[in-house]
Parts: structure tokens; C-alpha cells; sequence
């Protein structure tokens, strides 16, 4: 659950329109968030989505252990000869925005190693370090590519990246937590589970879930999340307005995606929560001229 897929929140089509990235799923957050960017920011970003959506797609298929390894192989090399100056045809467009905004080769290989932690093994309850190493690799890596898009200042920039990253997918695995648990996977890390009482060693994903305790470790995991929007709001108040709309887009829609996660509480059976079209049309006009 990597951080493509936090940009799957609905929204209307006059709103998302549609993207360069065949990979890209037009009517998300993402792209509305995306659609206030001048062109040539917004064909960057849509270059780098549809790579993160490549990449994510070969994590999470069904294919054998072994070929979404060398899946994942195939795009470092592939990322490797863009920044050799001799990138693959289908990458050509994507090789020019590295150019263009000095993109890092390093951030690119971050996504596919937090790709390559989901193929591996299932991650089942990870100790707290691991949980944040996968939220660096999956999220806040996603980020450093996008601040350079956005001509943040570095130093503000990857801060931002840091914290906004986190909160997102610590959001994104709030809000999933049934549906990773039906393919095998737990997020929610050790440490809180343990502190609910939860013994996760000796018990599957589902059963983790439907315990009667889950909403002590969510609480948990939810004021962490937290504390990364209250650092990312902060970073951003400091940035010039126009350089940090579309974080601001996204910040927004999914602290509220939060806010109303611990409003419905964690008690099994959950409903996901999901914010009205309408909602995300305003707070996207309100970024857009604010």
C-alpha cells in the first residue's frame, strides 16, 4: 500500500481531468491537487505519478515473488540509464523532467526499495523504525521529487516532504486497515499493537483488526499522524503561498479524511471513509485562490 494509493479519492472529472501518465487514475485527489500547477510543473508530477503507479502496480499484482522482483529490477535499471542520458523510449518524457528540475536519482530508487519491502514478505506488524523506513521510502521520497517540482527551497522542502509524507500514508493505512488485512498485510506497527495488548505475532491480520483493543493502537498511530500535519502546516506557513498549494490540497482533504476516521472510531465492522465530491471541489477552489 505505497502512496499512489493514497490519490484515490474521488472527485469530479471537471475537477481531476485527465493526465498525461497512462498509469494515473484520473478523478483522484492527486490530480486535483495537480490541476492548480502551471504545465510545465503539472507534466512533472504526472510523469512522476505514473512511474510511482508502475511501480506500485508491479508491488501489488499477482504475479510470482520472483517476477515482481525483477519488475522492480527492470525500472531501477531503467531509472539508472535515465540518468545516464540514455533512458528507455518510453521513459523519454520522464528523463527531460529529471533534467528540467534535477530531479534525484536517489528518491526514485527510495520508492522501489519501499516497493520492493511490500514483495519481500507481507508486512505484518512492522517495529516502528521499519514502519517509518517504509513510509520514507513509499511516501515522503514521493515528496522530495514533488517539492523540487514546486520550487521549494530544499532545506524547507524536504522537511516537508518529511512530515507531510508520513501523515499521509499514516493516514492512508488508518483508512485501509480492513482492506490490507484481507491480502495479509498490517501495517499498524508493533509497538502500539503491543501497548493495546495485542499479541500480533500469534494472530492473523483479520484477527489483529477485529480486536476489541484496535482502537487503542489506531488512537496511537492517528496522534502520530497528527503531529506530522502539525509540522507540515507549520513548514508551510513559512513557504511562499504560491509554491505550496498543491500540498496544501492534499494536506487538507486528508487531515479531514483523518479527522473523520477517529470521529467514526475503529470498532469493527468500519466503513471507509471517503470525503463528499463536493468537499473536495471546495477545499481545492479555496487552495486554488487563496
Amino acid at each position: 500500500m505505497a502512496v499512489t494509493q493514497i490519490a484515490t479519492q474521488d472527485t469530479t472529472a471537471a475537477v481531476a481531468g485527465s493526465s498525461t501518465g497512462a498509469a494515473a487514475s484520473a478523478g483522484s485527489s492527486f490530480h486535483a491537487a495537480l490541476r492548480i500547477l502551471p504545465a510545465h510543473q503539472r507534466q512533472a508530477m504526472f510523469e512522476i505519478y505514473a512511474f510511482c503507479r508502475a511501480v506500485d502496480d508491479i508491488a501489488d499484482g499477482n504475479a510470482p515473488h520472483a517476477e515482481r522482483l525483477a519488475g522492480l529490477d527492470a525500472w531501477r535499471r531503467d531509472i539508472a540509464a535515465c540518468y545516464a542520458g540514455s533512458p528507455p523510449a518510453a521513459l523519454q518524457t520522464l528523463a527531460a523532467q529529471i533534467h528540467a528540475f534535477d530531479l534525484q536519482q536517489q528518491d526514485f530508487l527510495s520508492v522501489i526499495d519501499g516497493m520492493t519491502m511490500d514483495v519481500v514478505q507481507d508486512i505484518r506488524a512492522p517495529d516502528a523504525a521499519t514502519l517509518d523506513l517504509y513510509c520514507d521510502r513509499v511516501a515522503s521520497a514521493v515528496g522530495r521529487l514533488a517539492v523540487r517540482v514546486f520550487g521549494l527551497e530544499t532545506s524547507c522542502g524536504i522537511a516537508l516532504a518529511h512530515h507531510l509524507g508520513r501523515a499521509l500514508q499514516l493516514t492512508n493505512i488508518l483508512r485501509d486497515i480492513d482492506e490490507d488485512a484481507a491480502i495479509g498485510r498490517l501495517y499498524l506497527p508493533a509497538e502500539a499493537l503491543a501497548a493495546a495488548g495485542i499479541d500480533a505475532a500469534r494472530a492473523t491480520p483479520q484477527a489483529v483488526v477485529a480486536h476489541a483493543a484496535i482502537g487503542q493502537a489506531c488512537a496511537a498511530v492517528a496522534q502520530e499522524a497528527q503531529a506530522h500535519y502539525d509540522q507540515a502546516n507549520a513548514i508551510m506557513a513559512r513557504c511562499p503561498a504560491r509554491l505550496v498549494r498543491s500540498p496544501r490540497i492534499m494536506a487538507d482533504v486528508y487531515h479531514r479524511i483523518l479527522a473523520r476516521l477517529r470521529i467514526q472510531g475503529w470498532r469493527a465492522p468500519r466503513q471507509r471513509v471517503r470525503l463528499p465530491r463536493a468537499q473536495l471541489l471546495w477545499i481545492m477552489l479555496r487552495h486554488a485562490i487563496g
